[in-house]
Parts: C-alpha cells; sequence; structure tokens
C-alpha cells in the first residue's frame, strides 16, 4: 500500500473483534512512533500499552468523561496512552518563549505514524481526548509531572469501516500568500 493509500484507507473505528493485536505488530506501531520527528529531538513522548480487559474497562468506566462516555472503549484490545514528559528544557524553555506547546505537537504526530502504520497493518484505530487525565494517571501509576494528552485504540475492525464522510473541498482549507484569498494552481 502507497502512502496516500493508507491515509484514505485510514477511518475512525469504534467497533473491535476480540482479537488480540500482535506483540509485533504493537512494536512496528511504536516503532513508527519512535522515528517522529520532535522539537529539538527532544522526542519527550512517552507510551503506556494497555492490553489488559479489565484495566482497559476500567479505564473506560472511570476515565472517560460524562455526555460523552466512549463506552465502545472497553472492547479495544489495545489502548495506547500518549503521554509527554514536561521536564525536559523544550518543553520548559520553547513553550515559555514562543507559547506553543510543542510537546503537544511532537505527540500529535508521533501517534499519527502509529495511526499509519496500524492502517498499514490491517488494525484500526480511534483518537480519545474526552478523559480525566488525573483518572487515568492513578489507574496506570503514571507520575504527576507527566502530560496525559491523548488514548488512542487499537484493533481489529469488528464490520468493514463505513465510507469516509464527505470532506471540505482543498479551497475550503488552502489559502494562498493571504488568509482567505483563493488557492490557484499555476502551470
Amino acid at each position: 500500500m502507497t502512502l496516500d493509500e493508507i491515509i484514505k484507507k485510514r477511518r475512525s473505528i469504534r467497533s473491535f473483534q476480540p482479537t488480540p493485536v500482535a506483540s509485533e505488530d504493537l512494536l512496528a506501531i511504536c516503532e513508527a512512533a519512535r522515528l517522529a520527528p520532535s522539537a529539538c529531538n527532544s522526542q519527550t513522548w512517552r507510551f503506556v500499552a494497555v492490553t489488559d480487559s479489565d484495566t482497559i474497562k476500567r479505564l473506560c468506566n472511570e476515565a472517560m468523561r460524562p455526555v460523552i462516555p466512549n463506552r465502545w472503549l472497553a472492547q479495544a484490545p489495545l489502548v495506547i496512552i500518549g503521554c509527554s514528559q514536561l521536564d525536559m528544557v523544550a518543553n520548559r524553555i520553547g513553550s515559555r518563549i514562543s507559547g506553543i506547546e510543542y510537546y503537544q505537537i511532537d505527540l500529535g504526530i508521533a501517534m499519527e505514524h502509529m495511526v499509519l502504520k496500524a492502517t498499514e497493518l490491517g488494525l484500526g484505530t480511534c483518537w480519545i481526548g474526552w478523559f480525566s487525565e488525573d483518572r487515568v494517571k492513578e489507574i496506570l501509576g503514571i507520575p504527576k509531572k507527566i502530560k496525559v494528552s491523548a488514548m488512542l485504540t487499537i484493533g481489529y475492525p469488528k464490520e468493514t469501516p463505513l465510507k469516509r464522510q464527505s470532506r471540505k473541498t482543498i479551497n475550503k482549507i488552502l489559502f494562498s500568500e493571504k488568509w482567505g484569498q483563493l488557492f490557484v494552481v499555476r502551470t
């Protein structure tokens, strides 16, 4: 599969088969994240791979926020918890100078590498950002100084993913030179 095919195939999967994710696939997914770029090559991301069904059920029942509880999480065979080490120089100084939280960008890039690798391996994924960080830390024993920013479910889709929902046209998201100026392809 080409990268374009992988990107087009990726969907947010919320229904998984009970089949465990093979250890070699988990390692390949994490290797893809390990190779991601980061600010000043700081590599501040850290990941907790959760495969124990009781722990996943605890995350689902105790750490999801109300209104959108994401109850389907309980059936995922693998949940990756995306964390960042905030005590590193790139995170401490960089955000003070620029106002940009580079660790968030770095973690997002690394975890999207995971998503693309999982898609290549025939696995489905779904990002989760609607959770209680404190409860996740408590359940998984994550130190206070570590920032938990995202969760990623991974597994074999239970059914064929639906067709991709409509996407905005390129003219709605890409401007040329100035905000709102239509991008024109020059030949």
